[in-house]
């Protein structure tokens, strides 16, 4: 899957072992959220565009590199995506932010808005939305049309978990949209769940389960 990229770094993969596990209480699935974003970080932001300035070290003058462009934007898919929104932020405070809400039915498991908000000039950055699950992918797909619609044409897709079923309905609805994840698990239950999954995580992240 090219679109696809699983992050195999140990540290992700230790992390995300600990969130699985339904003994870990709520404020350490929080923490671990917000240290497993940073690693993820590092993937999904690995092609920015760089240019260099002109500074003055201690030593000499020299042509530095530095990210070029206008300020990436994160987009954070309610209310769970504000766990790996907190973490990259903290990598990089400078990125505008955004937010998408959407809850899915439970009946028909496609998603309904609530909420939108976006930065302006999205055409000239690079845009991740970010959500912990991606299961069936319609809340995924849906919040990428909204982007879409607001003049993003950069996108990238941050999760930490992903089953087989929410990656195909991605592929299929943007092809252009890369998808960075921890795992991808083995499908999804009855309900629209990930198996083995986590559980919910915005329950988990929150207390409210």
């Amino acid at each position: 899957m090219d679109h696809l990229t699983i992050v195999t770094h140990p540290l992700v993969q230790h992390k995300l072992t600990l969130m699985r596990d339904r003994d870990t209480s709520t404020a350490v699935f929080r923490q671990l959220l917000r240290e497993i974003s940073q690693l993820l970080a590092y993937e999904v932001t690995r092609e920015l565009p760089m240019t260099t300035k002109r500074i003055d070290t201690p030593v000499q003058p020299m042509d530095a590199p530095t990210l070029a462009g206008r300020k990436m934007a994160l987009v954070s898919i309610l209310r769970a995506g504000n766990g790996l929104l907190d973490g990259i932020l903290e990598l990089v405070p400078s990125a505008r932010v955004g937010f998408v809400g959407l809850y899915r039915d439970e009946e028909t498991l496609q998603p309904v808005q609530y909420y939108f908000k976006a930065p302006e000039q999205l055409e000239d950055r690079l845009v991740i939305a970010v959500d912990p699950m991606l299961a069936t992918g319609n809340s995924s797909a849906a919040a990428v049309d909204l982007l879409k619609a607001k003049g993003a044409t950069n996108i990238r897709f941050l999760c930490l978990l992903a089953a087989p079923e929410g990656v195909a309905r991605m592929k299929e609805a943007h092809p252009d949209v890369p998808i960075v994840t921890a795992a991808l698990d083995e499908r999804l239950n009855e309900n629209g769940y990930i198996v083995p999954g986590l559980g919910d995580a915005g329950d988990r992240m929150f207390g409210t389960k």
